[in-house]
């Protein structure tokens, strides 16, 4: 390549520059130092909102997950490396990991998280199951949850040392139990609008 060609190769984004987008940069992450804008819509929110819900239990050490809980947080700026500042649909950390959350909606957290989940953009699909997925293999996030409207699937990989490895894969219409939410019987239509079933009733006579 020649010297006239690299002097026009813009020069990667930087922290600075995503933190010095309009509002901070929401809608915005850093991936392998270029900014890219994140795509969202109602089916995609939807999902969220309803996953939060659906963990709630785990916040204070609820629903088995032992007595230290976990910190749950969407769309928080995570910093992986200088080139790498992501921001997870949700993300979560141990508590004895992250003590407390930022107080201030556009810091940067600096711990890597225990469990993250993605909802898939039809436009950023590879965004989601390709560059990401690298990296939050590369920054060993044990668990990484994908959910996808467009076929109404939730897919949990667990982080091993030659990539992740895929364990679940379900549809709109099946309960599972999902780790590292094992007790949580999540019956995966709820994601993109059923409302949760009554659990069946204990047989007797």
């Amino acid at each position: 390549m020649s010297t006239t060609a690299r002097k026009h190769e813009p020069a990667p984004a930087t922290e600075a520059d995503l933190l010095g987008l309009p509002e901070q940069g929401r809608g915005f992450e850093l991936v392998d130092g270029e900014l890219v804008e994140k795509q969202a819509g109602f089916r995609h929110g939807r999902a969220q909102f309803n996953l939060a819900g659906l963990l709630s239990p785990y916040r204070r050490g609820g629903g088995g997950a032992g007595s230290g809980g976990w910190w749950f947080l969407t769309e928080q700026l995570v910093g992986f490396s200088p080139s790498q500042i992501l921001r997870p649909d949700l993300a979560g950390w141990h508590r004895e990991r992250l003590s407390e959350p930022p107080e201030d909606d556009d810091a940067v957290v600096r711990v890597r998280p225990d469990w993250v989940c993605e909802i898939i953009s039809p436009r950023h699909a590879a965004h989601d199951r390709i560059r990401k997925k690298r990296i939050y293999h590369a920054h060993q996030v044990p668990y990484y949850w994908l959910i996808d409207p467009r076929d109404e699937s939730l897919t949990v990989l667990q982080w091993t040392a030659r990539g992740y490895l895929e364990i679940l894969v379900a549809q709109r219409g099946e309960r599972v139990h999902a780790e590292p939410f094992p007790e949580l019987d999540l019956q995966v239509g709820v994601l993109f609008g059923d409302d949760e079933a009554a659990p069946p009733a204990a047989g007797g006579g």
